[in-house]
Protein backbone atom coordinates (compact mmCIF):
# COMPACT_ATOMS: atom_id res chain seq x y z
CA UNK A 1 0.00 0.00 0.00
CA UNK A 2 2.91 2.29 0.71
CA UNK A 3 3.70 1.55 -2.72
CA UNK A 4 0.98 2.70 -4.14
CA UNK A 5 0.11 5.44 -2.55
CA UNK A 6 3.22 7.98 -4.56
CA UNK A 7 1.36 6.51 -7.65
CA UNK A 8 -2.26 7.57 -6.79
CA UNK A 9 -0.95 10.66 -5.68
CA UNK A 10 1.31 11.16 -9.08
CA UNK A 11 -1.96 10.09 -11.12
CA UNK A 12 -3.96 12.68 -8.99
CA UNK A 13 -1.44 15.36 -10.24
CA UNK A 14 -1.59 14.32 -13.64
CA UNK A 15 -5.20 13.88 -13.66
CA UNK A 16 -5.35 17.40 -12.13
CA UNK A 17 -3.43 18.82 -14.71
CA UNK A 18 -5.72 17.49 -17.84
CA UNK A 19 -8.36 18.47 -15.97
CA UNK A 20 -7.10 22.52 -15.76
CA UNK A 21 -5.82 22.20 -19.76
CA UNK A 22 -9.31 21.05 -20.74
CA UNK A 23 -11.00 23.79 -18.89
CA UNK A 24 -8.41 26.54 -20.01
CA UNK A 25 -9.24 25.34 -23.72
CA UNK A 26 -13.26 24.97 -23.32
CA UNK A 27 -13.06 28.76 -21.67
CA UNK A 28 -11.25 29.80 -25.07
CA UNK A 29 -13.62 28.07 -27.27
CA UNK A 30 -16.64 29.37 -25.54
CA UNK A 31 -15.87 33.18 -24.68
CA UNK A 32 -12.67 33.82 -26.66
CA UNK A 33 -9.58 35.45 -24.59
CA UNK A 34 -11.51 37.74 -22.68
CA UNK A 35 -9.81 40.76 -21.28
CA UNK A 36 -7.94 40.81 -18.46
CA UNK A 37 -10.19 42.72 -16.14
CA UNK A 38 -12.79 39.81 -16.65
CA UNK A 39 -10.36 36.48 -16.33
CA UNK A 40 -10.42 36.13 -12.99
CA UNK A 41 -14.23 36.89 -12.89
CA UNK A 42 -15.62 34.92 -15.62
CA UNK A 43 -13.48 31.52 -14.58
CA UNK A 44 -15.11 32.29 -11.21
CA UNK A 45 -18.72 32.31 -12.71
CA UNK A 46 -17.46 29.04 -14.31
CA UNK A 47 -16.35 27.25 -10.91
CA UNK A 48 -19.34 28.00 -9.12
CA UNK A 49 -21.46 26.65 -11.84
CA UNK A 50 -20.17 23.38 -11.54
CA UNK A 51 -19.87 23.32 -7.67
CA UNK A 52 -23.60 24.14 -8.05
CA UNK A 53 -24.55 21.07 -9.80
CA UNK A 54 -22.32 18.58 -7.70
CA UNK A 55 -23.77 19.92 -4.68
CA UNK A 56 -27.45 20.11 -6.14
CA UNK A 57 -26.54 16.35 -6.94
CA UNK A 58 -25.15 15.38 -3.49
CA UNK A 59 -28.70 17.10 -2.32
CA UNK A 60 -30.91 15.37 -4.27
CA UNK A 61 -29.16 12.05 -4.51
CA UNK A 62 -27.68 11.16 -1.37
CA UNK A 63 -25.86 8.36 -2.47
CA UNK A 64 -23.88 10.08 -4.65
CA UNK A 65 -23.44 13.07 -2.62
CA UNK A 66 -21.81 10.62 -0.04
CA UNK A 67 -19.32 9.27 -2.97
CA UNK A 68 -19.04 13.18 -3.02
CA UNK A 69 -17.90 14.03 0.40
CA UNK A 70 -15.15 11.26 0.23
CA UNK A 71 -13.46 13.42 -1.52
CA UNK A 72 -13.83 16.43 0.80
CA UNK A 73 -11.07 16.34 3.48
CA UNK A 74 -13.18 16.37 6.92
CA UNK A 75 -11.91 16.85 10.28
CA UNK A 76 -12.81 14.41 12.85
CA UNK A 77 -14.40 16.94 14.99
CA UNK A 78 -16.65 17.96 12.13
CA UNK A 79 -19.84 16.06 11.66
CA UNK A 80 -20.91 14.73 8.07
CA UNK A 81 -24.23 16.00 8.46
CA UNK A 82 -22.74 19.69 8.94
CA UNK A 83 -21.03 19.06 5.40
CA UNK A 84 -24.30 18.18 3.98
CA UNK A 85 -26.15 21.14 5.44
CA UNK A 86 -23.05 23.11 4.12
CA UNK A 87 -23.50 21.51 0.03
CA UNK A 88 -27.61 22.64 0.85
CA UNK A 89 -26.00 26.04 1.60
CA UNK A 90 -24.34 26.62 -1.32
CA UNK A 91 -26.94 24.86 -3.69
CA UNK A 92 -29.03 28.00 -2.47
CA UNK A 93 -26.56 30.74 -2.85
CA UNK A 94 -24.39 29.88 -5.53
CA UNK A 95 -26.64 30.53 -8.22
CA UNK A 96 -27.04 34.16 -6.54
CA UNK A 97 -23.39 34.50 -6.87
CA UNK A 98 -23.39 33.57 -10.16
CA UNK A 99 -25.86 36.14 -10.73
CA UNK A 100 -24.33 39.32 -9.34
CA UNK A 101 -21.01 38.20 -10.51
CA UNK A 102 -22.99 38.45 -14.05
CA UNK A 103 -23.99 41.69 -13.27
CA UNK A 104 -20.04 42.83 -12.29
CA UNK A 105 -19.05 41.26 -15.82
CA UNK A 106 -21.09 44.82 -17.73
CA UNK A 107 -19.89 47.83 -17.72
CA UNK A 108 -20.72 49.99 -15.05
CA UNK A 109 -23.17 52.37 -17.35
CA UNK A 110 -24.83 48.82 -18.62
CA UNK A 111 -26.09 47.48 -15.14
CA UNK A 112 -29.64 47.11 -14.67
CA UNK A 113 -30.78 49.10 -11.29
CA UNK A 114 -33.87 48.71 -9.42
CA UNK A 115 -35.60 46.09 -9.60
CA UNK A 116 -33.56 44.90 -12.84
CA UNK A 117 -31.16 44.27 -10.48
CA UNK A 118 -33.17 41.25 -8.67
CA UNK A 119 -33.83 40.26 -11.90
CA UNK A 120 -30.42 39.70 -12.80
CA UNK A 121 -29.48 37.94 -9.56
CA UNK A 122 -32.27 35.29 -9.69
CA UNK A 123 -31.22 34.63 -13.23
CA UNK A 124 -28.30 32.92 -11.99
CA UNK A 125 -30.40 29.63 -11.09
CA UNK A 126 -30.85 29.11 -14.82
CA UNK A 127 -27.38 30.67 -16.24
CA UNK A 128 -25.76 28.58 -13.75
CA UNK A 129 -27.63 25.56 -14.92
CA UNK A 130 -27.17 26.22 -18.55
CA UNK A 131 -23.36 27.49 -18.09
CA UNK A 132 -22.39 23.70 -16.10
CA UNK A 133 -23.41 22.06 -18.72
CA UNK A 134 -22.23 23.92 -21.86
CA UNK A 135 -18.73 23.36 -20.09
CA UNK A 136 -19.24 19.75 -19.55
CA UNK A 137 -19.56 19.87 -23.19
CA UNK A 138 -16.65 21.86 -23.96
CA UNK A 139 -14.44 19.83 -21.18
CA UNK A 140 -15.45 17.10 -24.23
CA UNK A 141 -14.97 18.75 -27.05
CA UNK A 142 -11.93 21.17 -27.05
CA UNK A 143 -9.20 18.69 -26.01
CA UNK A 144 -10.56 16.29 -28.91
CA UNK A 145 -10.69 19.39 -31.27
CA UNK A 146 -7.02 20.12 -29.69
CA UNK A 147 -5.70 16.69 -30.32
CA UNK A 148 -7.28 16.80 -34.00
CA UNK A 149 -4.76 19.64 -34.50
CA UNK A 150 -2.27 17.56 -33.20
CA UNK A 151 -2.89 14.49 -35.01
CA UNK A 152 -2.88 17.24 -38.18
CA UNK A 153 0.53 18.71 -37.11
CA UNK A 154 -1.14 21.92 -36.63
CA UNK A 155 -0.15 24.63 -34.78
CA UNK A 156 -2.60 27.23 -32.85
CA UNK A 157 -2.48 31.02 -32.24
CA UNK A 158 -4.58 33.46 -30.68
CA UNK A 159 -5.45 37.35 -31.43
CA UNK A 160 -7.08 38.82 -28.69
CA UNK A 161 -9.80 41.56 -29.87
CA UNK A 162 -13.05 42.82 -28.07
CA UNK A 163 -15.80 43.31 -30.81
CA UNK A 164 -17.67 46.29 -30.57
CA UNK A 165 -21.87 45.94 -30.23
CA UNK A 166 -23.22 45.16 -33.85
CA UNK A 167 -19.34 44.87 -35.05
CA UNK A 168 -19.25 41.31 -35.49
CA UNK A 169 -20.38 40.68 -38.80
CA UNK A 170 -17.66 44.05 -39.58
CA UNK A 171 -14.79 42.44 -38.34
CA UNK A 172 -15.55 38.93 -39.82
CA UNK A 173 -15.36 41.00 -42.99
CA UNK A 174 -12.44 42.59 -42.90
CA UNK A 175 -10.53 39.85 -41.35
CA UNK A 176 -11.78 38.06 -44.72
CA UNK A 177 -10.57 40.27 -46.82
CA UNK A 178 -7.29 40.68 -45.27
CA UNK A 179 -6.58 37.09 -45.43
CA UNK A 180 -7.35 36.68 -48.99
CA UNK A 181 -5.53 39.73 -50.06
CA UNK A 182 -2.76 37.73 -48.42
CA UNK A 183 -3.11 34.53 -50.88
CA UNK A 184 -4.56 32.46 -48.29
CA UNK A 185 -8.05 31.70 -50.36
CA UNK A 186 -10.54 31.70 -47.83
CA UNK A 187 -13.89 30.68 -47.69
CA UNK A 188 -16.29 31.53 -44.88
CA UNK A 189 -18.33 29.02 -43.08
CA UNK A 190 -20.26 28.62 -40.47
CA UNK A 191 -19.09 26.69 -36.74
CA UNK A 192 -19.81 23.32 -35.91
CA UNK A 193 -22.94 23.20 -34.42
CA UNK A 194 -21.33 21.62 -31.52
CA UNK A 195 -19.69 25.00 -30.77
CA UNK A 196 -22.55 27.26 -31.99
CA UNK A 197 -24.85 25.36 -29.52
CA UNK A 198 -23.46 26.50 -26.12
CA UNK A 199 -23.64 30.06 -27.70
CA UNK A 200 -27.17 29.80 -27.98
CA UNK A 201 -27.84 28.26 -24.72
CA UNK A 202 -26.12 31.05 -22.79
CA UNK A 203 -27.27 33.57 -24.74
CA UNK A 204 -30.71 32.31 -24.16
CA UNK A 205 -31.03 32.03 -20.22
CA UNK A 206 -27.85 34.97 -19.53
CA UNK A 207 -29.15 38.23 -20.66
CA UNK A 208 -27.77 41.26 -21.68
CA UNK A 209 -24.32 40.65 -19.43
CA UNK A 210 -23.46 37.17 -21.70
CA UNK A 211 -24.84 38.41 -24.68
CA UNK A 212 -22.26 40.85 -24.81
CA UNK A 213 -19.49 38.36 -24.61
CA UNK A 214 -21.45 35.51 -26.25
CA UNK A 215 -22.15 35.45 -30.02
CA UNK A 216 -25.40 34.16 -31.65
CA UNK A 217 -23.17 32.50 -34.34
CA UNK A 218 -19.76 31.53 -35.02
CA UNK A 219 -17.83 32.58 -38.50
CA UNK A 220 -14.92 30.36 -39.24
CA UNK A 221 -12.61 31.08 -42.16
CA UNK A 222 -11.23 28.00 -43.77
CA UNK A 223 -9.28 26.25 -45.85
CA UNK A 224 -7.72 22.67 -46.20
CA UNK A 225 -4.93 23.72 -44.01
CA UNK A 226 -5.57 27.05 -42.24
CA UNK A 227 -9.05 27.76 -39.82
CA UNK A 228 -9.86 31.01 -38.25
CA UNK A 229 -12.52 31.10 -35.69
CA UNK A 230 -13.84 34.10 -35.22
CA UNK A 231 -14.75 34.72 -31.26
CA UNK A 232 -16.18 38.06 -30.06
CA UNK A 233 -13.01 38.39 -27.94
CA UNK A 234 -10.82 36.73 -29.57
CA UNK A 235 -9.54 35.42 -33.09
CA UNK A 236 -8.06 32.08 -32.82
CA UNK A 237 -6.16 30.57 -35.42
CA UNK A 238 -4.81 27.26 -36.12
CA UNK A 239 -2.78 24.95 -39.25
CA UNK A 240 -0.13 24.42 -40.87
CA UNK A 241 2.87 26.27 -39.40
CA UNK A 242 3.46 28.58 -42.30
CA UNK A 243 -0.10 29.40 -42.44
CA UNK A 244 -0.89 30.21 -39.43
CA UNK A 245 1.87 32.52 -39.71
CA UNK A 246 0.80 34.25 -42.64
CA UNK A 247 -2.61 34.34 -41.15
CA UNK A 248 -1.70 36.52 -38.17
CA UNK A 249 0.47 38.45 -40.52
CA UNK A 250 -1.92 39.35 -42.77
CA UNK A 251 -4.59 40.43 -40.10
CA UNK A 252 -1.85 42.35 -37.99
CA UNK A 253 -1.15 44.55 -41.29
CA UNK A 254 -3.96 44.42 -43.53
CA UNK A 255 -6.60 44.82 -40.55
CA UNK A 256 -5.25 48.06 -38.57
CA UNK A 257 -8.73 49.40 -37.64
CA UNK A 258 -11.98 47.59 -37.59
CA UNK A 259 -14.87 47.59 -35.66
CA UNK A 260 -12.89 45.93 -32.64
CA UNK A 261 -10.23 46.94 -30.52
CA UNK A 262 -6.90 45.10 -30.86
CA UNK A 263 -6.18 46.06 -26.87
CA UNK A 264 -8.22 44.70 -24.10
CA UNK A 265 -7.42 47.30 -21.35
CA UNK A 266 -9.15 50.16 -21.11
CA UNK A 267 -6.22 52.97 -21.67
CA UNK A 268 -5.31 51.11 -24.34
CA UNK A 269 -8.56 51.40 -26.12
CA UNK A 270 -8.39 54.87 -25.07
CA UNK A 271 -5.06 55.12 -27.66
CA UNK A 272 -6.92 53.07 -30.53
CA UNK A 273 -9.59 55.83 -30.34
CA UNK A 274 -7.27 58.71 -30.52
CA UNK A 275 -5.42 56.88 -33.60
CA UNK A 276 -8.41 56.00 -35.58
CA UNK A 277 -9.51 59.64 -34.96
CA UNK A 278 -6.02 60.71 -36.58
CA UNK A 279 -6.06 58.07 -38.99
CA UNK A 280 -9.62 59.38 -40.40
CA UNK A 281 -8.65 62.94 -40.45
CA UNK A 282 -10.88 63.99 -36.90
CA UNK A 283 -8.10 65.00 -34.89
CA UNK A 284 -6.52 68.23 -33.94
CA UNK A 285 -3.21 68.76 -34.93
CA UNK A 286 -0.30 67.23 -32.18
CA UNK A 287 -2.37 64.75 -31.44
CA UNK A 288 0.29 62.04 -32.43
CA UNK A 289 2.59 63.48 -30.40
CA UNK A 290 -0.03 63.46 -27.20
CA UNK A 291 0.00 59.25 -28.71
CA UNK A 292 3.69 59.42 -28.55
CA UNK A 293 3.88 60.83 -24.65
CA UNK A 294 0.99 58.62 -23.71
CA UNK A 295 2.99 55.76 -24.66
CA UNK A 296 5.78 56.51 -22.77
CA UNK A 297 3.67 56.21 -20.40
CA UNK A 298 1.41 53.49 -20.34
CA UNK A 299 1.71 50.79 -17.65
CA UNK A 300 -0.17 47.90 -19.81
CA UNK A 301 1.41 44.52 -20.95
CA UNK A 302 3.89 44.66 -22.99
CA UNK A 303 2.32 42.48 -26.06
CA UNK A 304 -0.58 45.37 -25.86
CA UNK A 305 2.12 47.99 -25.94
CA UNK A 306 3.69 46.32 -28.92
CA UNK A 307 -0.16 46.32 -30.61
CA UNK A 308 -0.66 50.20 -29.86
CA UNK A 309 3.17 50.91 -31.48
CA UNK A 310 2.65 49.03 -34.73
CA UNK A 311 -0.83 50.99 -35.21
CA UNK A 312 0.41 54.32 -34.33
CA UNK A 313 3.34 53.32 -37.15
CA UNK A 314 0.76 52.13 -39.62
CA UNK A 315 -1.29 55.22 -38.94
CA UNK A 316 1.55 57.32 -39.74
CA UNK A 317 2.80 55.40 -42.63
CA UNK A 318 -0.65 56.05 -44.16
CA UNK A 319 -0.59 59.83 -43.69
CA UNK A 320 2.51 59.88 -45.53
CA UNK A 321 1.52 57.70 -48.23
CA UNK A 322 -1.86 60.25 -48.22
CA UNK A 323 0.44 63.13 -48.31
CA UNK A 324 2.63 61.64 -50.74
CA UNK A 325 0.03 60.97 -53.52
CA UNK A 326 -1.70 64.69 -52.51
CA UNK A 327 1.94 66.03 -54.23
CA UNK A 328 1.69 63.46 -56.92
CA UNK A 329 4.52 61.39 -55.42
CA UNK A 330 4.80 58.17 -53.93
CA UNK A 331 7.06 58.91 -51.31
CA UNK A 332 8.87 61.36 -49.14
CA UNK A 333 12.40 59.48 -49.42
CA UNK A 334 15.54 60.71 -51.47
CA UNK A 335 14.46 59.11 -54.71
CA UNK A 336 10.96 61.04 -54.31
CA UNK A 337 12.26 64.33 -53.78
CA UNK A 338 13.99 63.76 -56.64
CA UNK A 339 11.44 63.37 -58.90
CA UNK A 340 9.22 66.14 -57.63
CA UNK A 341 12.83 68.28 -58.11
CA UNK A 342 12.55 67.10 -61.59
CA UNK A 343 9.21 67.69 -62.61
CA UNK A 344 9.25 71.18 -61.22
CA UNK A 345 12.19 71.91 -63.24
CA UNK A 346 10.70 70.13 -66.56
CA UNK A 347 7.29 71.94 -65.44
Amino acid sequence: MALLAPLFAFAGRFIGKLLNMAFGWASTLLFGRVPQSKQLLLSGISLAAIAWVAALIGVILPDIGTVLLAFVPRPDWVPEGWLRLAMLVLALILPLVVGVAGMIVLDPADRPSGLGRLGAVLRGYPYAAVLALVLLIMLIVAPVRKLRSILKGWNDEHIPVIVQPGGYDQVATDVEHALDSAGLDIARGRAPFILELPSRLLAAVGGSSVRRLVPDKLIVLQNKSLEVTLHPSDIAISGKKENVARARAAIATRVTFTAAYMTTAEESQQVEDVLLAISEGRAPGGAMAAVDDRLARLTIPHDEWEVLYRQRLQVERDLRERQAAEHGSVGFGPLALVGRLLRQLVG
